[in-house]
């Protein structure tokens, strides 16, 4: 029920974000989120940067570089794209790095079902998914496949959330440029702050709290196959949220990406010691929601 509710919160807050692209654009909300965002990780980390070594460095502006990266594609996708078929797509990114860590042949099987559903998804939206919305979606996959193994060096070289927090400030810092030129001084309207703010605490530090508290109740395995069910939760998030419809074609697509993301995290969690198998996997934010 923790991750449950995480992906809920995960889900409302993107929901939020789109209703405010009206006014600040895709790179607008990027930068709210993750000023916000990173705003609130730092408080809590307190990193010492005077004790961070060059090699810590180096391998943080990687991981702000890739995160800052994929928030901005998963937003410029999402403004073009439904959140279900957005999520969807996405997810395709680190299912496949799933697939290339279980080092089987028979585990490309989950990723030709995984694009099969996704040709399903797009055959049940022939004139309303735009091209250009499924680029962005699929970039931000390859992004979040990058972003999963660049945590994953982070974390080896930074203690608690050091790491994330100042990669998430890293992410911020390069947003700006974008946010600024969407929405100017729009982004300091105190209306657009607070629910900029919400939407950080909706897509991050809630999902994020409830994540870490269901690891120490749950399997990696099962967390993992848990994260899988992103898609259709999206899909109703934007169904009851946004009021974005779904056919019958598409939810058979969003089925198949989800039994194929299931599939791939179970074929990698059985390699031993294979980096990126287990939780890493199909960890969100750790999630660009």
């Amino acid at each position: 029920m923790l991750v449950v509710f995480g992906l809920i919160f995960q889900d409302v807050g993107a929901s939020v974000a789109v209703l405010l692209f009206p006014e600040v654009g895709p790179g607008g909300m990027v930068s709210l989120r993750l000023v916000f965002s990173a705003a609130i990780l730092l408080a809590i980390a307190r990193p010492n940067l005077r004790a961070i070594s060059k090699r810590a460095w180096l391998m943080a502006l990687v991981f702000g570089i890739s995160l800052g990266g994929m928030n901005l594609l998963f937003y410029e996708a999402l403004s073009r794209v439904d959140l279900g078929a957005t999520v969807t797509i996405e997810v395709l990114g680190p299912l496949v790095l799933s697939v290339i860590v279980a080092r089987r042949a028979s585990a490309w099987l989950w990723a030709v079902l995984a694009f099969a559903g996704v040709a399903l998804l797009s055959l049940g939206s022939i004139g309303f998914l735009d091209p250009v919305g499924v680029a962005f979606a699929l970039a931000a996959a390859v992004s979040w496949a990058g972003y999963i193994l660049a945590s994953r060096k982070t974390g080896q070289v930074f203690a608690g959330l050091d790491g994330l927090a100042i990669a998430m400030a890293i992410g911020a810092i390069i947003s700006l440029p974008f946010g600024i030129s969407q929405a100017g001084s729009t982004l300091l309207e105190p209306s657009i702050l607070v629910r900029g703010l919400a939407v950080a605490i909706c897509s991050s530090a809630i999902p994020y709290a409830l994540e870490l508290i269901a690891l120490r109740r749950i399997s990696a395995a099962a967390f993992s196959v848990l994260m899988a069910l992103a898609p259709a939760i999206a899909t109703g998030a934007g169904f009851f949220v946004l009021g974005q419809s779904i056919t019958l074609v598409q939810g058979v697509g969003i089925a198949l990406v989800i039994a194929a993301s299931i599939g791939a995290v179970r074929a990698a969690s059985r390699v031993p010691g294979a980096p990126g198998a287990g939780p890493n996997a199909l960890l969100p934010e750790e999630t660009p929601l």
